[in-house]
């Protein structure tokens, strides 16, 4: 779990997911030849932060969002949310201006939020919750498992992927923005036409902890029905425990595949979560580990 540890460390959230972005394309140049397959590597200009990697002859993509919820300094101490946090009063805050580093607490007073520092924060800087990761023998928790779950994961797929292409796209918590040219590129580069959502669901009624990884048959869009049905039977074949999901709300960056002008299916397939878009989102590792083999065997067979 280190490299997931290191990932919780790193602040990015939707619009400046430079530092993660840094962080992912050191750990590739630095590992990659201990891969089974040497990936093509495609970043920098015309990609902005985002990072696509292709291993041999691929057929699916995996996506996984690099951002995460945040806040943006305003005026008078106010605060803008960034994505959908899940803000309480009391909760630490972190981030760095141009006068040093700021942890502060937020205040939230019926609804509008605030912070609260002995010096005003300069306008624009972007705050995130003070990450405090506690793992036991059973659990993960803390802030920013959504996405940086859906990272890892993509990153241990790297190890021993043959064939396929890992996308670290941005902007996911905000209303998107990366997916449509990373789809276009994709799609008229190698034409896939699969790709599978790697994030992080949410604990309900009817998914919980240490039943497996859970296969969304649908939230607030509907995937088509005979590539889930595709998923779904060589689930079954893996034999890796897996939950199936299904939701009226809620939305992810298979929002955008679904919307794109290409026919390319989407299924998202993510460790549910408790607590969803506080300081203390909270992952079975069992589930985490169910995560990973599903996507080696889906990677692998579709």
């Amino acid at each position: 779990m280190k490299l997931l540890g290191q990932l919780l460390q790193i602040q990015s959230v939707s619009g400046d997911e430079s530092s993660i972005s840094a962080f992912i394309l050191d750990f590739v140049f630095k590992r990659r030849t201990t891969w089974k397959v040497l990936p093509e590597i495609y970043s920098g200009e015309g990609f902005q932060e985002c990072i696509v990697l292709k291993f041999g002859t691929p057929r699916t993509a995996v996506f996984a969002h690099m951002d995460t919820i945040g806040f943006t300094v305003r005026y008078d101490n106010q605060l803008v949310p960034i994505g959908g946090p899940d803000a309480e009063s009391g909760d630490l805050l972190e981030g760095n201006d141009e006068l040093g580093p700021i942890i502060c607490p937020l205040k939230n007073i019926e609804g509008e939020l605030y912070y609260d520092f002995p010096r005003a924060i300069q306008r624009g800087t972007n705050l995130s919750y003070k990450q405090n990761v506690r793992l036991d023998d059973e659990f993960i928790q803390a802030a920013y498992l959504d996405n940086r779950l859906g990272v890892y994961n993509a990153l241990q797929l790297c190890e021993e992927l043959e064939d396929g292409v890992i996308v670290f796209s941005t902007y996911e918590e905000h209303g998107g923005g990366s997916m449509p040219f990373l789809l276009k590129f994709i799609y008229e580069k190698w034409e896939i036409k699969q790709t599978l959502i790697s994030d992080i669901t949410w604990v309900t009624a009817g998914v919980r902890h240490h039943e497996g990884v859970a296969i969304s048959l649908r939230d607030k869009y509907i995937p088509r029905k005979v590539f889930l049905n595709k998923i779904i039977s060589l689930a079954n074949e893996s034999g890796i425990p897996f939950q199936l999901e299904v939701e009226g709300s809620g939305g992810s960056d298979g929002r955008e595949v679904q919307f794109s002008p290409y026919p390319i299916d989407w299924c998202f397939i993510g460790a549910p979560e408790d607590y969803v878009h506080t300081p203390n989102e909270k992952v079975s590792l069992y589930d985490i580990d169910c995560m990973v083999r599903l996507y080696r065997y889906l990677m692998k067979y579709l």
